[in-house]
């Protein structure tokens, strides 16, 4: 301290005449500079970026968040939004055959590894909630749902969680959250997932959307996510992430997050196209065969409809309509598809992707001939 008072007595030139400082104020303002100076060594103490993590980290995640169990599909899942930026890798967690975890309202995110490790263990929602609790001096302020792979939920809003704050559960889901216009947004929220068919993805969104409409995050809102994971339901096979969509930064989250899962289940429809025109073509007899193409042509027609700018899904639809005899629906068709991907083109030709043969049958058609002509591969 005596060191500190030497550098405010010392610093700056002095001017002439001056008179010096009253006690009391020197002591106090070297009082203050002892504390700016404590706090910037602190922080120069600390890793790169870790003041920053600090600060983010006492900043409440209030929002409203769904966590789900489909006991047909096994899937499980989160889906969440909320008044703050990239809500998404803060809020869910899940693992395919095991369950799903929200963390949220000065989220800690360590309840989610550790919570899916417990239920991997053979802990039941509420003996893994009631673990993590115990071990957290911070429990207060902490707002956690819980689902597992039977459908058994557990769900917990500290007393320090800020208003309005809380949870409904149900059959195989739990819906909760904080800073919320009030208790008519969980309300909401599990009245849709309840009665809303259709796959888990959807229903979760759905109550998301209920939630908004009954008043949502009394902030606003700013972004959303949506996690669904079922055993080797990722890319490929080769992961458990079924959906992983995230939304950071909106005016409409949840709006552009129903965007993107239409997205999905439009390639999702796609790929049933194309599966089920193999299989027609696979040697089945006449009633089976015009079956199938049914079956595709409503699946490739969905898949056009949910994801319209997808080339790729036009020109299954197109392939569709080639098998089924309709060679002028192809060709309009195959003209959206050239449209809406000019790189088909080259992709067909180059043999990356597409069918030349399809592409031979479709230019017997003078307009689609014309568009095809007109683009410069690559």
């Amino acid at each position: 301290m005596n060191r500190l008072r030497k550098l405010v007595f010392s610093a700056g030139p002095r001017m002439a005449g001056a008179r010096p400082l009253p006690m009391a104020l020197t002591g106090a303002a070297a009082l203050l500079l002892a504390a700016v100076w404590l706090t910037v060594s602190l922080l120069a103490s600390l890793p790169p970026g870790a003041g920053a993590a600090a600060q983010a980290a006492d900043r409440p995640v209030s929002t409203f968040s769904i966590v789900a169990y489909d006991p047909i599909t096994g899937d499980l899942g989160v889906a969440v939004e909320s008044k703050f930026f990239a809500v998404g890798p803060v809020v869910p967690f899940a693992a395919a055959g095991v369950g799903a975890i929200a963390t949220q309202s000065y989220a800690n995110t360590t309840y989610g590894p550790r919570g899916l490790q417990g239920l991997r263990d053979g802990d039941d929602p509420q003996q893994v909630l009631d673990e993590l609790l115990a071990a957290d001096p911070g429990r207060d302020r902490r707002q956690v749902g819980i689902v597992d792979a039977r459908g058994r939920t557990a769900a917990f809003t500290g007393t320090a969680c800020l208003a309005w704050a809380g949870s409904r559960s149900g059959p195989n889901y739990t819906v909760q959250g904080n800073i919320l216009a009030g208790p008519e947004v969980v309300d909401a929220m599990a009245a849709a997932f309840e009665s809303t068919p259709g796959d888990l993805a959807s229903r979760m969104v759905a109550a998301l959307a209920a939630g908004q409409a009954a008043g949502g995050d009394a902030r606003g809102r700013q972004s959303a996510a949506l996690l669904v994971v079922r055993e080797g339901g990722g890319y490929g096979g080769y992961d458990d992430r079924l959906i992983d969509l995230r939304v950071d930064d909106h005016a409409r989250p949840i709006e552009e997050l129903q965007r993107l899962l239409d997205i999905w289940h439009g390639q999702r429809a796609e790929s049933e196209a194309r599966h089920l025109l193999q299989s027609a073509a696979a040697g089945a007899g006449d009633a089976e065969r015009a079956e199938l193409l049914e079956q595709a042509t409503a699946r490739a027609e969905a898949a056009t409809r949910l994801y319209p700018g997808s080339g790729w899904a036009w020109l299954t639809l197109a392939e569709v309509h080639l098998a089924a005899g309709n060679p002028a629906d192809a060709a309009t068709a195959g003209r959206r598809a050239l449209r809406a991907d000019p790189w088909i083109k080259t992709a067909v030709l180059s043999g990356i992707q597409g069918s030349a043969r399809l592409i031979e049958a479709l230019l017997q058609d003078e307009a689609f001939r014309r568009e095809w002509e007109a683009i410069s591969s690559r």
